[in-house]
């Protein structure tokens, strides 16, 4: 599925959302939540390129697997944070979907410490 391809499935179920508005509000948003979670679901079905390309980068660099998947796990937490956030905001609970962010944030945060730590030790052996 390519790009224009969602956003053509978005902005038909948009258009659609706003028509069901009128009689039933709880549907135009059920009907968004269905297209979401189709749209996450074809996003997924990317992660297979994605793995494939940093097991050659890491291949070709001899770079530390826990430093990419390190990056895989923050880029994830990202993808399901505004993912998850964005829905809760469009069903009208802005400040759940505040707070899913803010999660978001300290979990990138807790996972990328061991990398920082790293490279602050590796500066510490650079300046000794």
């Amino acid at each position: 599925m390519t790009v224009v391809t969602v956003g053509i499935i978005g902005i038909m179920t948009v258009l659609m959302a706003v028509q069901l508005k009128s009689l039933k509000g709880e549907y135009g948003l059920y009907l968004v939540l269905a297209a979401a979670c189709v749209i996450f679901f074809y996003g997924t079905l990317r992660l297979k390129g994605i793995l494939e390309g940093l097991q050659k980068i890491q291949n070709m660099i001899r770079i530390n697997p826990v430093y990419l998947n390190t990056l895989l796990k923050m880029t994830g937490i990202t993808y399901i944070a505004e993912f998850s956030s964005g829905i809760c905001k469009d069903a009208g609970y802005g400040a759940l979907g505040t707070q899913i962010e803010i999660f978001g944030k300290l979990s990138i945060l807790a996972v990328s410490l061991p990398v920082i730590l790293a490279l602050l030790d590796t500066l510490q052996g650079l300046l000794a």
